[in-house]
């Protein structure tokens, strides 16, 4: 038996210039970390004595005879692209899917780690990422950037930088208590609106080529974040302030990105004293993030009173095998094969 536990992401600067279409002729680059919200994927090799070969619990139960038969198109695509058979797949999670948090990205990278773990072999990092980008945007040919994988798999505190030859992560080298303050002054509402990434990046690919000049200048903003970061005397409230600034950037790249709902809610906090935020992920709902200093915090949670707060600590680790119990599986007698 293997469990995984694979951390979810938020985005701060960058998003949208992840993209392949984007990146591989302009460049990209996003600003992003981990945090204290996981997926498990639980995995092992289904004892022999049922009528189906393989079962999966997610938010459905499915029980199948041949893995082709399997409805979940990143279970199925993985299973057939590392060769497993006869599995039972158990999924859990400590946030919602379809959130902005990238977690069907989490789940695909900790799948992956848990049937390398089964098979008895390790796969880095690097591996786990560049395997996942390919189940989702290949296999499973749904649109959307890079970054989701990656930081899922590497986690951590991250500028990812994009270019024709792939990406490199580069840790952001912030101070720990820089860093502890800017965990303090972000504030995590879940809006109770979700909808599929791939349904909001479908809404920018027909005027891409309208929205090069925004993605441009939101790529230059990264450097500028990260200096803000990295600069110990450049007062941190200027964070917030350009994620006001980078939102307001980004709702003009799709129609679907924002709606009247997440307008009102966001101004909200803004009038109660929040210097900035953003809706995590592409868009159209899910989790609303604030940065504001601690003196304002008590004014916008008043403000944001019907939404649910959720409290969160940044984290290092990426995805991980927590549990490890080697199985001996005879392929070649396989009731699938």
């Amino acid at each position: 038996m293997i469990i995984t536990k694979t951390p979810f992401r938020m985005s701060f600067f960058g998003g949208g210039t992840d993209i392949p279409d984007f990146f591989r002729e302009n460049g990209g680059a996003v600003i992003s970390t981990t945090f204290d919200k996981y997926c498990y994927v639980n995995v092992r090799h289904l004892p022999p004595f049922f009528e189906y070969t393989t079962e999966l619990s997610y938010s459905k139960i499915e029980r199948v005879t041949s893995v082709s038969d399997i409805d979940h198109p990143a279970v199925r695509n993985a299973m057939k692209m590392l060769d497993m058979h006869e599995i039972r797949l158990t999924y859990d999670s400590d946030l919602p899917a379809r959130s902005g948090l990238g977690t069907s990205s989490s789940f695909a990278v900790g799948m992956l780690n848990a049937f390398y773990a089964l098979k008895g072999k390790y796969a880095d990092k690097k591996r786990l990422a560049d395997e996942a980008i390919y189940l989702e945007r290949v296999l499973c040919d749904e649109r959307g950037g890079w970054q989701d994988q990656i930081a899922a798999s590497f986690g951590g505190f991250n500028k990812i930088q994009f270019n024709g030859d792939g990406y490199d992560v580069q840790h952001i080298m912030i101070s720990p208590e820089r860093k502890h303050e800017l965990n303090d002054n972000l504030l995590l509402y879940f809006t109770g609106f979700s909808r599929f990434s791939a349904e909001i990046q479908k809404s920018t690919i027909p005027g891409f080529a309208d929205k090069t000049k925004v993605l441009k200048e939101m790529l230059s903003l990264v450097d500028t974040a990260e200096q803000i970061l990295v600069n110990n005397k450049t007062d941190l409230d200027e964070f917030g302030r350009l994620l006001d600034y980078t939102w307001k950037l980004k709702k003009g790249i799709g129609n679907k990105v924002s709606t009247e709902s997440i307008d009102v809610l966001y101004e909200k906090g803004i009038k109660a004293g929040a210097l900035g935020g953003k809706l995590l992920g592409a868009g159209g709902g899910g989790f609303l993030l604030f940065y504001a200093p601690k003196d304002k915090h008590e004014a916008i949670r008043k403000a944001m009173k019907n939404l649910l707060y959720v409290p969160f600590k940044f984290e290092n680790g990426g995805t991980r095998v927590i549990y490890y119990t080697p199985e001996f599986f005879d392929v070649e007698n396989s009731r699938e094969t």
